[in-house]
C-alpha cells in the first residue's frame, strides 16, 4: 500500500482475467475514522486486507466502504472485505443502491453474456451481490472522512450511479472509471451507461482544479497537467454524442 498524502493511501489492483480495481484508503490514521473507496475483483479481498494490515492500520478503524460504482471489478470482493470488517457501513449512490439491495445484478455485470461467463468461470451464485446499503449518496454532499473533506460528485455515464470524490483543498480527484490517465475514459456500452451523460460528466470534472488523479484502473497521476480532463473530453466528444 502506497501513501499518496498524509491522509490518503493507494492499493493497486492486481489484474486477472478481468481487471481488478484500485482501492483507496482515506483519512488521518489517528482519527480512527477511515474510509475504503471501492473493493475490487473476486478473490482479491485477502490481498487488499493484508495490504492495509502491513501498515499497522487496524481494520476496526475502517468505518465505511464507499463504492464509486458497483461493476464487478469494483464490488467483486466486497463480501470478502466486509467479512473482515463486519461493522463497516456501505455507502453507494442511490441509482445503484436499490439494485444492490434487491439482488438485481444488472449494474454489477453490465451485460447478460458477461454475467453468464463470470458465473461459470468464478462459480458465482445468482444473488451473490446483494448487500444492504447504509447510506445512499445523491451527489452534492460534503463528507467529513477522518479529518478530511470530500465532495461527492454524481458523474453518470460509465454507469448510472457513478460518483467521484473530490478533495478541494488538496485538489485530489477519485473519479472511479469515468476518466483515466493517458486520455482514456470508461466504457459506455453497459447497463445504465450513456455516452451523452459521460460527456457531460467529463465536462463537469473539467471544471475542477485537479493536481492528483486517482482513477479506478491503470496508472495514477500525481502531477496532472492543467486542462487534462478537458482535453480528454474533447478527444472523446465525437464518440459520446
Amino acid at each position: 500500500m502506497k501513501q499518496i498524502t498524509e491522509t490518503l493511501y493507494f492499493i493497486p489492483g492486481q489484474d486477472d482475467m478481468i481487471p481488478d480495481s484500485h482501492v483507496y484508503l482515506i483519512g488521518r490514521p489517528e482519527s480512527k475514522d477511515l474510509t475504503l473507496v471501492d473493493a475490487g475483483l473476486m478473490g482479491k479481498g485477502k490481498y487488499k486486507i493484508q495490504s492495509i494490515q502491513k501498515t499497522g492500520i487496524q481494520l476496526t478503524d475502517i468505518k465505511r466502504v464507499i463504492m464509486t460504482h458497483t461493476h464487478l471489478d469494483h464490488i467483486g470482493c466486497l463480501g470478502e472485505i466486509l467479512r473482515e470488517i463486519p461493522d463497516a457501513d456501505l455507502w453507494v449512490h442511490t441509482a445503484e443502491a436499490l439494485l444492490l439491495e434487491q439482488g438485481d445484478e444488472r449494474a454489477v455485470y453490465g451485460m447478460d453474456m458477461f454475467q453468464s461467463m463470470c458465473q461459470a468461470q468464478y462459480r458465482i451464485q445468482p444473488g451473490a451481490f446483494t448487500f444492504p446499503v447504509d447510506r445512499r449518496l445523491e451527489g452534492g454532499e460534503t463528507l467529513e472522512l477522518g479529518g478530511t473533506a470530500w465532495e461527492v460528485l454524481h458523474i453518470p455515464g460509465h454507469s448510472a450511479g457513478s460518483i467521484g470524490l473530490y478533495n478541494r483543498q488538496e485538489k485530489i480527484l477519485i473519479p472511479g472509471d469515468t476518466v483515466y490517465a493517458d486520455y482514456a475514459i470508461g466504457r459506455f456500452d453497459l447497463y445504465g451507461a450513456s455516452g451523452a451523460q459521460l460527456r457531460d460528466s467529463l465536462m463537469q470534472l473539467a471544471n475542477l482544479e485537479v493536481d492528483i488523479l486517482l482513477p479506478g484502473h491503470n496508472r495514477i497521476m500525481q502531477s496532472v497537467p492543467p486542462g487534462y480532463i478537458l482535453e480528454t473530453a474533447k478527444q472523446w466528444e465525437p464518440y459520446l454524442s
